[in-house]
């Protein structure tokens, strides 16, 4: 894994390791099956996110889904709310797309891609109504912090694909990157946080894999919740 980390001279540091996880056959069918018909290629192209989904309704781009649990239930909740979800590692692209087809979920699409490049070359400005980012990789080792993916200026790129009165989400059982993330979104012009610091809990988000282990090792869960401002 180290020699995975090492910075090259021939890319950006990425917030992400692939990893060779075993996707299971449920999986690998699931992906066979219905990757041509929910995943979006990525291409240097702005997606018409209207035509992407056959509707005007909101949009929420969800950023490292992980295996997409959270995800389809928030899907399945809110029929009128379409999420894109943005995810590197295949199992858990094959996991999600197992859920959209046992759920007859029709308001999902998947982009796997980098996070940072799918907002840069394929969501316009203020086209997006909310980000959610549920457990991201903490990197807690203090020489990997500059992989940690909220931080500025990947921030100013999230505010300039909101929309005015646009949320942020984002909630991490790591209380470093939790005060590391407000402290880089507070400096993020153009976001408000209506509370004082961390936002109480979510009650609409579902509960996740990994906040449960997290839950289970008694690690404290921290919400951040900003506004784009309507100037």
């Amino acid at each position: 894994m180290e020699e995975q980390l090492k910075e090259t001279a021939h890319g950006p540091i990425r917030s992400f390791v692939l990893r060779a996880g075993r996707m299971s056959d449920a999986q690998r069918r699931s992906y066979e099956k219905l990757s041509p018909l929910y995943c979006i290629p990525y291409e240097k192209r702005l997606l018409d996110l209207n035509t992407l989904f056959k509707n005007p309704n909101p949009v929420v781009i969800e950023i490292g889904f992980g295996m997409g649990s959270a995800t389809a239930q928030l899907a399945e909740q809110n029929p009128h709310i379409n999420y894109l979800g943005i995810e590197v590692h295949r199992p858990g692209v094959g996991k999600l797309l197992w859920e959209i087809e046992q759920r007859g979920l029709t308001n999902i699409r998947i982009v796997e891609h980098d996070a940072v490049e799918v907002l840069q070359d394929m969501l316009a400005p203020e086209s997006v109504d909310a980000f959610h980012v549920f457990f991201p990789d903490p990197w807690p080792k203090k020489r990997h912090h500059k992989r940690r993916l909220i931080k500025r200026p990947f921030t100013d790129l999230l505010v300039s694909r909101m929309k005015p009165g646009a949320y942020f989400y984002m909630a991490t059982d790591w209380v470093d990157y939790g005060r590391w993330a407000l402290a880089e979104l507070s400096a993020t012009p153009g976001l408000e946080n209506p509370y004082d610091g961390f936002a109480p809990q979510q009650k609409w988000r579902p509960l996740t894999k990994f906040e449960k282990k997290g839950l289970d090792k008694a690690h404290k869960v921290s919400e951040i919740y900003m506004v784009r401002s309507q100037t």
